[in-house]
């Protein structure tokens, strides 16, 4: 079921369970796709086929949902999927204070109207609610994801060079750590 957690103009940003991703999942899967094929380094090299795609969804992050342990957040522009975030907080015990972000993506056509902003937001104000006091990421160096990431303070702890391979050739690429402390 979606809950909605901020609302703009023509856009909702969302929560979804593993049914409402089911339901949309021909949705998750052309962003996903669409956002590789758009050069995004989010753990998929080309070729990337639309089964892949799906397969992430269904496999890994609607799995990881019914666990009880991640929240994915939604952007919704009149019912269309445009943007998505994951907030992870599957920790260890010593570790109950901190959370995860991953897989910030918003499609090719939709950027630089604020939603990458807004998810990241409702992704904080979540793990907030949830008694997390950290939050910690990790982006490809360099990307317009690490400057965002600074604008919404989190703090660079360092860079791991030749972390991942890029998405459309055989370059690697280093990963830049990332942390931000949140106020309950």
């Amino acid at each position: 079921m979606p809950s909605t957690t901020h609302t703009a103009p023509d856009l909702d940003i969302v929560t979804l369970d593993a049914d409402g991703v089911t339901a949309c999942l021909d949705q998750f899967a052309d962003m996903l796709h669409s956002c590789v094929h758009d050069g995004a380094s989010i753990g998929f090299i080309e070729p990337f086929p639309m089964h892949e795609a799906e397969a992430f969804w269904r496999d890994k992050t609607i799995a990881a949902l019914k666990g009880g342990k991640r929240v994915l957040f939604a952007a919704l522009d009149q019912d269309r999927v445009v943007g998505t975030v994951q907030l992870d907080y599957d920790t260890m015990p010593n570790q109950a204070h901190r959370g995860d972000i991953s897989k910030l993506m918003v499609r090719p056509d939709c950027r630089r109207r604020g939603i990458a902003r807004l998810l990241m937001q409702a992704a904080e104000n979540r793990a907030r609610d949830l008694g997390r006091t950290l939050l910690t990421l990790d982006t490809r160096t360099g990307d317009s994801a690490e400057i965002l990431y600074t604008l919404l303070g989190f703090e660079t702890t360092g860079v791991i060079p030749d972390f991942a391979r890029d998405p459309d050739s055989e370059k690697l690429s280093g990963t830049t750590v990332m942390y931000k402390r949140i106020i309950r």
